[in-house]
């Protein structure tokens, strides 16, 4: 399976984000996505085999739970594809990073003149 199919699926992508905070069981993964989402508890165990099999998870076993923690590897690979593309919208990013900053900085000045009065 593709990095970006594996990526695709937003259950998927939640049990990432979820694993990017730090190792959790399976338990407190099937918790939280059953909760968002609204699937089975297989269903789960489905999406987290299919992140172990494509190399975005790792698991080990701690007596009878399961530990899932992310294998940055795949998506390194993903970040590297991304970069190629990067230098269209980086300027665009950066233009706004100026305006949002241009707007802190009027309305700083705008509550020191108030301040003023």
């Amino acid at each position: 399976m593709h990095a970006f199919d594996v990526l695709g699926d937003p259950v998927r992508r939640r049990l990432l984000e979820l694993l990017n905070d730090g190792e959790r069981s399976s338990g407190e993964l099937t918790e939280v996505v059953r909760a968002e989402f609204g699937i089975s508890q297989p269903a789960v165990s489905q999406h987290l085999r299919v992140l172990r099999e494509n190399g975005f998870a790792t698991v080990r076993k701690e007596g009878t739970r399961r530990l899932y923690a992310v294998d940055p590897s795949p998506l390194r690979e993903v970040d590297t594809w991304l970069r190629r593309f990067a230098a269209r919208w980086e300027p665009h990013l950066m233009a706004l990073e100026t305006e949002l900053a241009r707007g802190r900085r009027q309305r700083r000045a705008s509550v020191e003149e108030e301040r003023k009065r």
